[in-house]
């Protein structure tokens, strides 16, 4: 008998049944869908057996990052952050690309089996955070609003931005492999961009056009707006497949053009995206832990722990540490920043188009680390969250009003965090 769909049922059941309970304390919800899973998966109990190459497990890690992605683009107002813009534009422009290298060279000193390529390819599956994992970061009111929201909008942003550099580096770790030629991986990168943005291009203005046109003449039921913003994932992500791009640069594309074309009916549409989102992450994490980290265990040694460990810490915290540089921050904050880049939904998804659309000699260690660093950062970002954010706002509130950091004062746009559409930050 099949007993998939009943424990994920019953899983949504138990964690939706407590989830008041579980709200800013240090046992999470991505924690309990992953221990959940680690429980049934092959390793313990065995109910559930989805192959980790199975197109269920794709389809779902993929809709479930289209979803986010185009959620994630469509709250972040850019304009807004014309006002308040250093803390997320240096951890994107300067740390993202220096965890990227970092991450790259750690990688060719520990692994003897991967080349150069496969390295950077391990690096980038890595580099995206999830706020999603460490929510009452991002919802504590009492922190500096400048440094949560930087951290909200970098989380927002980094998956989008890494779903072209994974494909680059996809192609020329092929290449390297020699399992492709130059000219192919070429064309395929340009495909997936270009076709990709292409896609992103016009769901994005028909789902906006669309929610400006019904709005303004009142065509739009209250129950049906909150469907075009997931009908417009799904478009840019179709759109681009169908045409052999991206979907996912095609749904954070569109995603951004629809939240800035209708900036404030976007906000109101996008409760229903933002809740299926979370809904879909957490059967992603359910499977994670049952099919992929958990027979990944068994074949852990010390060279993937150890990588593991380096890249929750040194590979994120040393780059933060540089791009805060200048910037007038407090040992605190920046130790706060760097510890803060929990590792989630992204990767996941970016494993799984590892194995579908590489074919790299060093996958197995690729996977195996990706899998075992997300394991790790659920239940070290989880567990650290809601006591580090209040210890972290205990040392801001000590420092009397006037005499407070001035880096750390300077108050920042409000953003939505992740999966809590409704929060008050």
């Amino acid at each position: 008998m099949n007993w998939e769909l009943v424990i994920i049922a019953a899983a949504l059941l138990a964690v939706a049944g407590v989830s008041r309970r579980l709200t800013d304390t240090s046992f999470t919800p991505a924690m309990a869908f992953v221990l959940i899973g680690l429980l049934v998966g092959p390793l313990v109990i065995g109910d559930v057996t989805i192959a980790p190459s199975s197109s269920i497990l794709r389809t779902l890690a993929e809709a479930t990052l289209a979803v986010v992605l185009f959620a994630d683009a469509s709250r972040i107002k850019l304009h807004l952050l014309r006002r308040e813009y250093a803390v997320p534009l240096r951890l994107l422009a300067i740390g993202l690309p220096l965890t990227i290298a970092l991450g790259a060279l750690i990688a060719t000193g520990i692994f003897s089996n991967l080349n150069g390529a496969e390295a950077v390819v391990l690096a980038v599956v890595l580099a995206p955070t999830d706020a999603a994992l460490g929510q009452a970061v991002v919802t504590e009111p009492r922190l500096p609003s400048r440094i949560r929201q930087g951290l909200n909008v970098e989380s927002g942003l980094n998956d989008g931005i890494c779903v072209p550099l994974l494909l680059i580096a996809l192609a020329i770790a092929d290449v390297e492999d020699k399992t492709a030629t130059g000219h192919h991986a070429i064309s395929v990168v340009a495909e997936e961009i270009g076709y990709g943005i292409l896609g992103g291009l016009a769901a994005g203005l028909v789902a906006a056009g669309v929610l400006a046109f019904g709005r303004r003449r009142d065509l739009i039921s209250a129950a049906w707006l909150q469907v075009i913003p997931i009908a417009g994932a799904g478009l840019a992500y179709g759109l681009a497949a169908a045409l052999g791009g991206s979907g996912f640069i095609a749904a954070f594309l569109a995603g951004a053009i629809f939240g800035a074309a209708v900036p404030s009916e976007s906000e109101e549409a996008s409760r229903l995206s933002e809740e299926v989102g979370g809904l879909l992450g957490g059967v992603t994490f359910l499977i994670f832990g049952a099919v992929l980290l958990g027979p990944a265990l068994e074949h852990v040694d010390w060279r993937i722990a150890l990588y593991a460990v380096l890249s929750l810490t040194l590979v994120r915290m040393l780059p933060v540490a540089i791009a805060m540089l200048g910037s007038g921050a407090q040992r605190q904050t920046v130790s706060f920043l760097g510890w803060f880049g929990p590792r989630g939904l992204a990767s996941i998804v970016f494993a799984v188009i590892a194995v579908e659309e590489a074919h790299l000699a060093g996958v197995e260690t690729i996977l195996l680390t990706t899998y075992l660093t997300i394991g790790l950062s659920v239940l070290a970002h989880g567990i650290t969250a809601a006591p580090l954010a209040r210890r972290y706002a205990r040392w801001y509130e000590t420092h009397p009003p006037h005499r407070r950091p001035a880096m750390e004062s300077v108050p920042a746009p409000h953003h939505r965090a992740r999966g809590r559409p409704n929060a008050s930050i």
